[in-house]
């Protein structure tokens, strides 16, 4: 930069000092002749007027703070950006984990079809088909419970729930008060306190009109 430049930036800086910026074509480069002019104050390599220290001594220091933030807004976009790529994988990592556990937890019952796959169909019984059955079953119910899965399981007489049983269709039965649950057509299960499916149920009606009589 020649000292021809640097008198006129000077000057530059001396009549819009205080004033916003105008726009127009040589913004840029007057940013820049500035910006040059303020390295070199800094590296002492400008001789500075003396009516001018105080100028350039403020834009020194605007320029610092501009690097200074422009420098904490790089580490803040890689410190974002680390974060967002972390989370993702502690996410997968997560859904992978779970998927394994429910993997590993449904294998033993794998292992229970293939042996009784290998039976031979000309010695199996009736009961003992119904005694695999029921081994299969009560595994998966140890299973189903080792995630906090638990049956709803609704007895005839039962008030009737809505959070908890789905009314399938209305029943009279004898004996049983109405809005009372006549019999069950299958349970329900929830994980944890969360309900997952209702027990299904048929309910007795509470007037006759309800159960389509009269």
């Amino acid at each position: 930069m020649s000292k021809e430049d640097i008198n006129d930036t000077i000057e530059t800086i001396e009549h819009e000092a205080g004033k916003g910026p105008e726009g127009g074509s040589n913004d840029e480069e007057r940013a820049l002749r500035i910006d040059a002019i303020c390295q070199l104050a800094k590296s002492g390599e400008l001789e500075v007027p003396p009516e001018m220290e105080e100028v350039i001594e403020a834009f020194v220091h605007t320029i610092e703070q501009r690097d200074e933030n422009q420098a904490k807004l790089i580490r803040a976009i890689a410190d974002h950006q680390n974060f967002q790529r972390r989370a993702m994988l502690n996410e997968r990592e997560a859904r992978t984990s779970a998927t394994q556990g429910v993997v590993q937890g449904l294998i033993p019952l794998m292992d229970q079809f293939d042996m009784a796959l290998l039976l031979d169909p000309e010695k199996v019984t009736a009961q003992t088909v119904m005694d695999g059955v029921r081994m299969t079953r009560d595994e998966f119910v140890r299973i189903l419970g080792g995630y906090g899965v638990s049956a709803i399981s609704p007895e005839v007489g039962d008030e009737f729930e809505p959070g908890i049983h789905e009314a399938m269709m209305q029943q009279p039965a004898e004996g049983i008060e109405p809005g009372h649950i006549a019999f069950v057509m299958s349970v329900g299960y929830k994980l944890g306190e969360r309900v997952i499916r209702p027990a299904k149920v048929a309910v007795v009606p509470t007037t006759e009109a309800d159960s389509g009589e009269g």
